[in-house]
């Protein structure tokens, strides 16, 4: 059954005194699918700017903002109400239909995915091999199966932690730290689906966590990331490592990209014309609501 879902995200950036603030570019808003539909959207930008929207290169809709007089604060709050829909056949009925791994890609298809099989730090393949190795030493011959133990091995082997400055670390990096946030488990789990041989690309979007206590879900209160691979006659499945989500209704996308670096939710500049950064604050609310 589907469930209706209000997101609520509004980020506020404030200075000592009044600056003048550069374009912004906003990734905030989804596209629909047979497996999500965006119902209602509003978007709210104090002070006033005027918007024009585009396609990035992904299809994603990007709204460019732009000022004409300055402010001491920045608010850009957006409201999505939108009704999310059960995943893959293949995760619902795993009996279904099985994709081998290893596989292969058909010509069209190798054509189409090259870019998302290509490591984003091709320098980081032997630690992630090596990695591989010991941690995923027995591998099944099921794709959806592997891809699963790796989330899995992903999850239980780094610690979660939350960090708001922008930026992802390199797979290398979270080797040596052992932790990092959602997006950084996110690139490591499409580096080691890459050395695997699979397409994989990066999800940024919203998390649902119905707040139960039983699944101790990380992520929540902020935007969230994960990763998609492309299994041959399945199509893009989503998976989660830092929640052990595999599809689902508790993923809310918004953009997909071949790196993170394109995935950022907010970004632009600002003249600080002599005024203090005080920082920012990000506040992300996802509610289920009744659906008719």
């Amino acid at each position: 059954m589907p469930i209706t879902l209000r997101v609520t995200h509004r980020t506020i950036y404030r200075f000592d005194r009044p600056v003048t603030f550069g374009p912004h570019r906003l990734m905030i808003r989804p596209r629909g699918g047979h497996d999500q539909r965006l119902m209602q959207s509003s978007l709210v930008i104090t002070p006033p700017a005027s918007i024009r929207w585009h396609f990035d290169p992904f299809g994603n809709s990007i709204a460019v903002a732009r000022f004409s007089e300055p402010a001491d604060a920045l608010s850009i709050e957006s409201m999505l109400l939108l009704r999310r829909y059960p995943g893959s056949p293949a995760i619902l009925n795993p009996d279904s239909h099985a994709t081998p791994w290893p596989f292969h890609y058909d010509e069209d298809e190798s054509i189409d995915l090259a870019p998302f099989m290509a490591l984003e730090n091709p320098q980081d393949e032997a630690a992630v091999t090596a990695w591989l190795e010991t941690h995923l030493p027995q591998r099944s011959d099921e794709a959806l199966t592997l891809l699963r133990a790796l989330g899995d091995a992903i999850h239980a082997g780094f610690a979660y932690s939350r960090r708001d400055e922008l930026g992802t670390q390199s797979a290398a990096t979270t080797l040596g730290t052992g932790g990092g946030t959602c997006r950084d488990f996110a690139l490591f789990f499409m580096e080691a689906a890459r050395v695997l041989g699979c397409a994989a690309r990066f999800v940024t979007g919203y998390l649902h966590d119905p707040g139960t206590g039983e699944d101790g879900l990380l992520g929540g209160g902020a935007t969230h990331a994960w990763a998609d691979v492309f299994l041959p006659g399945e199509g893009w499945i989503e998976f989660d490592p830092t929640n052990r989500i595999v599809g689902g209704r508790r993923l809310i996308r918004v953009a997909t990209t071949r790196s993170p670096a394109q995935a950022s939710p907010i970004t632009g500049t600002y003249t600080a014309n002599g005024a203090e950064y005080l920082g920012m604050e990000v506040g992300v609310s996802v509610v289920e609501e009744e659906t008719t």
